[in-house]
């Protein structure tokens, strides 16, 4: 009797009378200049009418955030449920939450938020001793926005060095500090950039950064990467330039020590696929680096250095990936000898205890194999159900690594598993105020627009009836051979509550099939991508999962690119739109940081004029036609984006309020003192996803209740 009440409790939500809200925008936009610049391409003049956004350091620009936010926040603040919306979410995000441990010389480290802590404090405990606090990242601003962006130790764990981010930015300052006293050293570093830290014994570092630019920190092209060498003690202006630089310029630079100290591995790209491959032999006194894979048609990493061999995963011949040996005398791909061959699905490799672990995306869903160290399969790790798995790492001399499991209905939960009985058990288990007996999670596969067949999973509550009427928010992102694998959000539960479905459809252009689904939605496929996410709506409408006035689309990044490309070609077909830090210009998106990287999977549009045709085919900022109609639309950004710079949102949003056709809002939400999302505070978070749900909620003229 009670589920049945509950039953026609949420639909009875999910299908409110039409009038009970008036989501109309009856306001004013803030007034955007528009120029009569414009650039020619291949003959082709092309308007750019807000290019002055993109300085982010000009006081106009400022005015403009300052003014839009304005209108954004008076739009929000007549939501009559948004309050109670923000409630719901601090009580659903109040729990502790801990990081899978890891092991340091005599202790164990691992992260812990006590629920709603701006950032996540680093604890650490000798066996039978209490926790005590290594870090606090709270304490590093007063408002919570710098975080704590990585932590690197030595190998006897008694140095440490970590980043910091301020305000969300990619920049890094390293603080070096002795891990037995907690005392800082005097070896601060500024102006690194997309690094690690690979400690060599304990006499120093390598670290990766560019040139600071002169002008925009945040806005400027960053090119030219360099790998230095940081001896502890000595000022960074004496660091060594080891890899990279003017003569040797490549865009992405990384080293790192192999556990045994015998090498350093160095992996240099220009765009985010493919890459070469070089070591230097850290036993022997002013060795060279040497190669061992020059250009970029492939992919490769070493993961594990014994008795004089390496073992790479590598897509060479196989694009799926495989696990291969070489003797470090010989690394050349012609030594290489197949160990983990390829399979239908793809690989990544971690190792622990002598061990390797062959993780694999079968259908968008984990699946763990433990093999020796000659390649041979030890057995399967039984996992709890159908979702996402990930850790089992760990020192040579550890017989046991955790790994994290979670889905759509499970919370993240921490295990801990034994190398010798390949047995785990459960280390730490969540504390969400969630019952996942009361929802559930199917996967279909349903045809995109060439007959292409692609997976999408579907979550709700148990009860949901399908008659076209339940809100639906569906999320993709289609690009950079990332694989969208099921994961828990806290967030998705207030909408689901509320009878929302939340549908996420793996797109080509990810990784989840390997790099021919990657490639198949790249350069002069992009449209792919696009066709796939409008035919996963079109079947939630077709199958009475929803309808055109209850769909919504959401994605970040490369997805905010997907949802600005898709309601531009399809304005029809949603009701509501999410895109969060998105690519919005594909015409200059090389032009600041490092997005000339990007390249690989969109082209661009100095390529040739096939190229430049088909990126303004799709370019969110350019395809947008004044008087259509186009969704209700709330645009996402963070000031401090040094990523996708926030002038691509920006231009977008004044795009779209010029060209709106009706009264649906087209509005942009800047977050200040934030970036590309990651390190944000917890604070910040709560208040962004609450103001997206009651935007959404508002919009589909739905009304929030409270559970």
């Amino acid at each position: 009797m009670k589920k049945t009440i509950l039953a026609a409790a949420i639909m009875a939500t999910s299908a409110m009378a039409h009038g009970q809200n008036n989501p109309a925008f009856t306001g004013k936009y803030p007034e955007t200049r528009r120029t009569d610049y414009t650039d020619t391409y291949f003959d082709t003049k092309v308007a750019d009418p807000y290019r002055w956004l993109e300085d982010d350091r000009s006081t106009e620009t400022g005015h403009w955030v300052v003014e839009q936010n304005k209108v954004t926040d008076a739009y929000l603040d007549k939501i009559p449920f948004r309050d109670a919306i923000r409630k719901r979410l601090t009580e659903l995000w109040n729990y502790t939450r801990y990081s899978a441990p890891f092991k340091q010389g005599a202790y164990t480290y691992f992260y812990k938020n006590d629920g709603l802590q701006n950032q996540s404090v680093l604890y650490r405990q000798k066996t039978g001793g209490e926790p005590e606090i290594f870090l606090d990242p709270n304490k590093f601003s007063p408002d919570g926005t710098t975080s704590l962006a990585g932590i690197d130790f030595t190998k006897d764990g008694s140095l440490a060095a970590y980043q910091i981010s301020e305000g969300g930015s990619d920049w890094r300052k390293v603080i070096i500090i002795n891990a037995t006293t907690g005392k800082q050293l005097d070896d601060t570093l500024r102006d690194v950039k997309f690094s690690g830290i690979g400690w060599y014994k304990n006499e120093g570092f390598y670290y990766s950064s560019y040139d600071k630019p002169k002008g925009s920190a945040l806005s400027e092209k960053t090119q030219v990467h360099k790998l230095y060498y940081h001896k502890l003690g000595t000022p960074q202006s004496q660091d060594k330039l080891i890899f990279g630089g003017e003569d040797m310029q490549r865009r992405y630079v990384s080293g790192g020590v192999t556990e045994d100290q015998n090498f350093l591995v160095i992996s240099a790209a220009n765009a985010t696929y493919g890459n070469e491959l070089y070591i230097k032999d850290l036993t022997k006194k002013d060795s060279k680096i040497v190669p061992v894979v020059t250009g970029f048609e492939n992919e490769q990493d070493i993961v594990y250095s014994a008795k004089g061999k390496l073992f790479l995963t590598t897509n060479q011949g196989a694009p799926n990936r495989k696990l291969v040996v070489t003797d470090a005398a010989h690394p050349g791909k012609e030594h290489w000898k197949d160990l983990i061959p390829e399979t239908e699905f793809p690989l990544t490799v971690s190792t622990c205890g002598g061990k390797f672990f062959a993780q694999y995306v079968k259908d968008a869903v984990s699946e763990v194999f433990q093999y020796s160290l000659d390649g041979k399969k030890e057995g399967e790790v039984t996992l709890p159900g159908l979702g996402t798995a990930g850790g089992f790492g760990g020192k040579t001399t550890e017989m046991e690594t955790y790994y994290t499991y979670t889905s759509y209905v499970y919370p993240p939960t921490i295990f801990k598993y034994s190398l010798t009985t390949r047995k785990s058990e459960v280390y730490k288990t969540s504390g969400v105020k969630f019952d996942p007996k009361e929802y559930e999670s199917k996967q279909v596969f349903y045809k995109s627009k060439d007959g292409t067949k692609v997976p999408m999973i579907i979550t709700y509550k148990k009860g949901m009836q399908r008659h076209g009427r339940n809100p639906v928010m569906l999320y993709g992102y289609g690009g950079f051979n990332i694989s969208l694998t099921p994961s828990f959000s806290v967030s998705n539960l207030v909408f689901m509550e509320n009878g929302g479905i939340y549908a996420v459809a793996n797109l080509r252009g990810g990784g989840e099939y390997g790099d021919k689904w990657h490639d198949a939605g790249t350069k002069l496929n992009k449209h792919n991508v696009f066709d796939d996410f409008i035919s996963a709506a079109e079947y939630l409408i077709k199958e009475d999962y929803t309808s055109k006035k209850y769909l919504a689309i959401s994605g970040g990044s490369n997805g905010g690119l997907l949802v600005g490309a898709c309601l531009t070609r399809r304005p029809d077909l949603f009701r509501v739109a999410f895109p969060a830090v998105g690519v919005m210009d594909m015409l200059r998106y090389n032009k600041f940081t490092a997005g000339a990287g990007w390249a690989y999977d969109y082209g661009t549009a100095e390529d040739n004029k096939e190229m430049f045709e088909y990126l303004h085919s799709y370019s969110p900022v350019h395809n947008v036609r004044p008087g259509l109609c186009y969704p209700a639309t709330l645009i996402t950004t963070g000031d401090h984006d040094d990523r996708v710079v926030p002038a691509h949102s920006f231009k977008f949003a004044a795009a779209l309020q010029h060209g709106q056709g009706c009264d649906h809002p087209a509005l942009i939400r800047i977050e200040t003192k934030a970036g590309h999302g990651a390190g944000k505070p917890t604070d910040m978070i709560i208040g962004e996803q609450a103001d997206k749900w009651a935007f959404l909620f508002w919009n589909m003229e739905l009304t929030y209740k409270q559970p």
